[in-house]
């Protein structure tokens, strides 16, 4: 295909494509999808070769959230049976991040429920990152609290913080119709202090909830104008209890599309495969692979993921292998700070809330049986899941 020809040079320059040519990816039938994941895959090796680096998710504080986020289990009003727990002690957060780590995970990221910290929140969350790194050599962490306040990105560099996450989710277009209590250019505003601070901005998309191509396309195209340095794509698990409980739209095959789409966007960034793959890609998730080079290790915020043992046997079995600490994740150019806008030189965490995507007929039923709130893991005295 002419397209994929173009797309593949493209990414391989980091040249934008345009609009017309992201929203073709999206077009693509099935019988072209393996021709669509084998350029992609070209783009994802020549950036990345075949490292898969892992992730761990801590939840510091879970559920009972002001914001009204139509995808959140934690959000305000839900209904879903989440576990409800205030702040992790650092040691605590510290105890539950060896876990991810012994999985395997380079990054630890750390997230708390809430419309964005206070300052004491922000001390609290500094503790914890300083136990973690003090235990940890080499560990990176990426905190995910909310909407940030002057000064705030700073006080968390300061405290040992890598990165910082927050994701635009969808389109600008259509972000009143998901979130009525902050605005999307709130969310800019917080990637944006996050840069300015120095630390590494991680900020993605869901898919699935209801969303146009042309929505899709808008976020990942806005997301190449932020410039993060990783951009993690979530699926939207629809929860019960939730407003997009419903939202059962997603095919694997959708899925493996708009991944390679965000490749072709971001051809040198962190693309990572977020909350909602066991569910939506569930046996295609070797291909995804191909597409992407970061996933998340173990169990999600208030879901349960894949166990980690068979998420090690996965990367194995494709082919690829998992990163190590002494392995640097981006591109030498981005790591010199040139961006990947910026063909003259330039250049991660995403959070995975309960979050999955569309265009699937009668004869893919979703499988709802794959769906399981978490019960173990941080806030709870199980071990967990990685």
């Amino acid at each position: 295909m002419d397209l994929l020809n173009t797309l593949v040079d493209k990414g391989l320059r980091r040249e934008t494509p345009t609009r017309a040519e992201a929203l073709a990816v999206l077009a693509t039938s099935d019988d072209d999808l393996l021709d669509v994941v084998a350029a992609a895959g070209k783009v994802r090796r020549h950036w990345f070769g075949r490292r898969v680096k892992l992730n761990y998710l801590v939840n510091l504080k879970s559920g009972l959230c002001p914001e009204d986020c139509s995808y959140c289990s934690q959000r305000l009003g839900s209904k879903a049976d989440i576990l409800k727990y205030t702040w992790l002690k650092p040691d605590q957060a510290s105890q539950a991040a060896a876990a991810g780590l012994a999985g395997g995970a380079k990054r630890v990221c750390l997230v708390a429920s809430g419309r964005g910290p206070t300052d004491r929140d922000v001390d609290r969350v500094s503790d914890t990152i300083r136990a973690i790194k003090e235990q940890n050599e080499g560990v990176e962490v990426c905190a995910c609290l909310g909407l940030l306040s002057d000064g705030q990105a700073e006080r968390l560099r300061q405290a040992g913080a890598d990165a910082y996450n927050h994701n635009l989710n969808t389109s600008e277009s259509t972000y009143g119709d998901i979130t009525t209590t902050h605005t999307y250019a709130d969310r800019v505003d917080t990637v944006q202090k996050a840069h300015a601070a120095g630390l590494s901005a991680c900020s993605g998309l869901i898919a699935g909830m209801g969303e146009s191509d042309e929505d899709l396309v808008d976020v990942v195209l806005s997301l190449r104008e932020l410039d993060p340095d990783s951009v993690p794509v979530n699926f939207l698990i629809p929860m019960d209890g939730t407003p997009l409980a419903g939202e059962w739209h997603l095919t694997p095959q959708r899925c493996l599309r708009i991944l390679a789409m965000v490749r072709f966007v971001c051809p040198d960034v962190e693309v990572r495969i977020a909350g909602g793959r066991e569910v939506h890609l569930r046996t295609m998730q070797p291909l995804a692979l191909h597409l992407a080079n970061s996933v998340f290790l173990g169990d999600y915020l208030t879901s349960e993921g894949q166990a980690g043992k068979a998420d090690l046997e996965m990367i194995a079995d494709a082919g690829f292998e998992v990163e190590g600490a002494d392995q640097v994740t981006l591109p030498g150019h981005r790591a010199a700070g040139g961006g990947c806008g910026s063909p003259e030189g330039g250049g991660a965490c995403g959070t995975a809330p309960e979050t999955a995507g569309a265009c699937g007929s009668a004869a893919d039923a979703p499988r709802t049986d794959l769906v399981a709130v978490r019960r173990r893991g941080a806030g709870t005295d199980l071990a967990p899941n990685a």
